[in-house]
């Protein structure tokens, strides 16, 4: 028992989160994907359930809910602060500002630009984090497309928020469908679009993405890919309840549907903290099976400048 707790030990340093089971003994290792590449962005420090970031020229402080470390130094007194959230004892909360800031502004990431701008739920319209997928997404883009030049790609993206994948797959030649249920989010991704030169190549729908799938089922319409980033609980234009853990496996099925019959990948990406990536991995495996697809599930971090690693949700990619 002492042995197999010494084992255990060891392995625990790794980087790299692991799984295992006894009977019979094996591990399954889970790598990191880490957006490394900004320059417009930063995570300046972390500690008791916050985060400190540079968006460009302006420092704001949120609370994380992966950040149950102490703080080593006081964030509160940073000099350069420009705003803060707090939470509310009754639920919710604001933004406090501190510092003159603009009240939206733009950063960039390699060709891409978006708009910055402090919302409500401590969320500023995008996350850095993302950029790791992004770079995937396009790199399988771009090697399809020197493979076939003549075939247009044409990639659904769902839940799709300002459209930072949107934007992404549009700048490296995909045709996008863009859908989200909140107008002012769909709004926001044309503006983003509009900023990295994107001037077409993406449809934006305004809909209840369960619903527009299954019309597009109908309409015998297909995608070559599939990108979705489902909230953990949320409501369609009808009032549709969403909960990710009751409803994620079927609507994955579904969409399963509008798949080309030469696909290039699917992506789930999930910020809940129960959905582990093997969960993710499991889901586009089974409702994948038969394809051809083959699943990797990861986690999605960001890199601090006090050298840690600050783990942001999970993805799973499922690539033919």
């Amino acid at each position: 028992m002492r042995r197999l707790e010494a084992f255990a030990a060891a392995e625990i340093v790794s980087a790299a989160a692991f799984y295992f089971t006894m009977r019979p003994f094996y591990y399954i290792m889970f790598d990191m994907k880490i957006a490394d590449k900004w320059k417009d962005y930063t995570i300046l420090a972390t500690g008791d359930g916050m985060k400190l970031e540079r968006w460009g020229d302006v420092v704001l402080l949120r609370p994380d809910p992966q950040v149950i470390w102490h703080s080593s130094t006081d964030l509160y007194a940073c000099k350069e602060l420009n705003a803060v959230y707090r939470r509310s004892n009754k639920g919710g909360g604001g933004w406090e500002y501190l510092k003159p800031m603009p009240e939206e502004w733009q950063i960039s990431y390699r060709d891409l630009k978006f708009i910055v701008k402090p919302m409500g739920f401590k969320h500023t319209g995008l996350f850095p984090e993302q950029a790791a997928n992004w770079d995937s997404m396009r790199s399988l883009i771009e090697q399809r497309m020197q493979k076939d030049p003549s075939r247009q790609l044409k990639v659904l993206n769902l839940f799709a928020y300002t459209g930072g994948a949107s934007v992404a797959c549009a700048k490296s030649g995909a045709l996008v469908t863009h859908v989200d249920a909140a107008k002012g989010m769909v709004e926001r991704a044309g503006r983003n679009a509009r900023l990295s030169g994107v001037e077409s190549g993406i449809r934006y729908i305004i809909d209840d993405c369960f619903k527009f799938v299954r019309k597009e089922i109908r309409r015998g319409n297909r995608y070559d890919a599939i990108i979705m980033d489902p909230p953990s609980y949320g409501r369609g234009p009808g009032g549709e309840m969403w909960k990710i853990e009751d409803d994620i496996f079927d609507f994955m099925l579904t969409c399963a549907q509008v798949l080309s019959d030469d696909p290039l990948f699917v992506l789930i990406n999930s910020y809940t903290t129960g959905l582990q990536p093997t969960v993710i991995k499991n889901i586009l495996t089974l409702s994948l099976r038969g394809s051809g697809a083959s699943a990797e599930a990861y986690e999605l971090g960001l890199p601090t400048e006090e050298g840690i690693c600050l783990p942001c949700g999970a993805s799973g990619l499922a690539t033919f």
